[in-house]
């Protein structure tokens, strides 16, 4: 693992699998690390503050983690989630931490006020980490989160309503699968 990763040690197997995927994140500084409550959300990737006075190849980044999260009135513990789920969030992270490296420090700073501001712009921003998670080989374990979520008699309609709207679904993924075979 490299130096460049801070990770708890609660996660770091899923979090070493996860960045197999990625080896071009080996040399990017990027700290994990659990937050008692993220709001509507389970994990937050985002560039650190001081990156933003820093080169694009210097950029660190930090990825919160939920310790609990509520799914409509449900609480779930984050170190109760089965492995291949959070390897699969922990992908997603990954793959907008993919997004943020090729974007100019007022093209980071613009995206984030869109993504604060308008909803279309979270869709593109979801889907884009999705994307690139998928791209990465990642598609086992972004469908089996997707299939937690949306599977789980436990977790409301309303949210399940949320994933479909944000993110890939299934069938989407499957095509993106389809064509990056079809490439290769």
């Amino acid at each position: 693992m490299s130096n460049y990763h801070i990770i708890p040690q609660s996660i770091k197997r899923e979090v070493k699998l996860a960045f197999k995927y990625f080896p071009q994140l080996e040399e990017t500084k990027i700290t994990f690390k659990f937050k008692r409550n993220i709001k509507k959300s389970t994990m937050q990737a985002q560039p650190t503050f001081k990156s933003f006075f820093t080169s694009r190849k210097n950029r660190s980044y930090v990825v919160l983690i939920s310790k609990k999260f509520k799914i409509s009135d449900k609480e779930f513990l984050t170190k109760n989630i089965p492995p291949d789920i959070l390897i699969g969030w922990i992908g997603h992270e990954l793959g907008h931490i993919m997004d943020y490296q090729n974007r100019s420090k007022m093209n980071l700073i613009w995206f984030g006020i869109k993504y604060l501001l308008s909803d279309s712009h979270i869709v593109k921003a979801e889907r884009a980490a999705d994307s690139f998670a998928v791209s990465h080989r990642m598609e086992d374990y972004i469908l089996k989160t997707k299939d937690f979520i949306l599977n789980n008699a436990k977790i409301s309609e309303l949210y399940k309503k949320r994933i479909k709207r944000y993110y890939l679904s299934p069938e989407e993924i499957m095509v993106l699968v389809e064509s990056r075979n079809r490439d290769n």
